[in-house]
């Protein structure tokens, strides 16, 4: 898990020792009690209906964060009424808590009322963040951040506490896929490319990339006569690859793979490593789970070998 702010946690430095902080609960605040959350100071603001939020103290720490932690994993919030920043961030907090409903705790403190717990956290600047799971801090930020970091932090949090995640839905991914199916391949690489240039790893961005390469490849080439062009010719690169790519597009993905795995057998050099490349790229529109890719990976690293 990373900092949304790209700093480094404080946890990695093992600035927090939240055993100072535990200390027996109120019986209204033991695990398996509904939560108690107060009025809209300011700093934690108002629950949202739907939401799991707490406003803590050092009576409840333990429960309210060290124990429910176990179970679920738990975000601190630190702020304080009356601070711009503060109060702009927690509402954006509540609203993603109620909209997980209770996938994960928020747990509300307010500085200026429990100074000694942000003492402990080493809370030196409001808002600030903390995730705890399995009573243990795994990381923190401060400051504001974007709602679209903020999402993938806390989506991080839930996974690092074992919480099945679904990937939320980029709406430039479907505008991308849009201009794609449209044909206009321009706008559709320019879409993904700048999927990609916030998430390097986004598997759907670099499928759709691969098939706009494909798209641009097989523009105006007649199928039946670059497969026969192909056949007759089982050692021209440039035909093969076109093949392939015709294939892949005809939903014949396993056929492509295993002509250009041939390929790579009967090659070597710099004609060798293009149609490696050329492969691997086709790989990408299927996806690594594909058991045809798995497959032909296998047979692939083999040739190589």
């Amino acid at each position: 898990m990373s900092d949304p702010r790209i700093t480094s946690s404080i946890f990695t430095r093992g600035a927090v020792d939240l055993s100072t902080l535990r200390g027996p609960a109120p019986a209204s605040t033991r695990p398996g009690t509904p939560p108690q959350s107060g009025p809209s100071n300011g700093a934690p603001g108002t629950p949202t209906p739907g939401g799991d939020i707490v406003d803590v103290t050092e009576a409840t720490i333990q429960s309210d964060v060290l124990e429910r932690s176990m179970a679920v994993p738990v975000v601190v919030f630190f702020g304080a009424a009356g601070f711009p920043e503060s109060d702009e961030f927690a509402p954006v907090l509540e609203r993603m808590n109620a909209e997980d409903a209770g996938t994960w705790v928020l747990a509300r403190v307010d500085v200026q009322e429990s100074p000694r717990i942000a003492q402990m956290f080493r809370v030196q600047g409001i808002p600030m963040v903390y995730a705890v799971v399995g009573g243990q801090p795994v990381d923190a930020f401060s400051g504001v951040v974007p709602e679209a970091q903020l999402r993938q932090w806390i989506q991080a949090v839930l996974k690092a506490g074992g919480v099945a995640v679904a990937e939320p839905e980029d709406p430039r991914l479907d505008e991308a896929d849009d201009a794609l199916m449209s044909g206009d391949l321009d706008a559709a690489e320019q879409a993904y490319r700048k999927i990609l240039a916030d998430a390097p790893a986004d598997a759907a961005a670099t499928a759709g990339l691969a098939q706009v390469g494909v798209a641009r490849r097989v523009a105006g080439a007649d199928p039946a006569a670059a497969l026969a062009a192909a056949e007759s010719a089982p050692d021209d690169v440039a035909a093969q690859l076109l093949a392939a790519d015709i294939e892949v597009l005809s939903g014949l993905a396993e056929q492509a793979y295993a002509r250009l795995v041939g390929l790579v057998r009967r090659t070597a050099g710099e004609d060798r490593e293009m149609v490696r490349q050329h492969l691997v790229s086709l790989f990408s529109i299927a996806g690594p789970d594909d058991p045809a890719v798995a497959s032909a990976r296998r047979a692939l690293a083999s040739a190589l070998f």
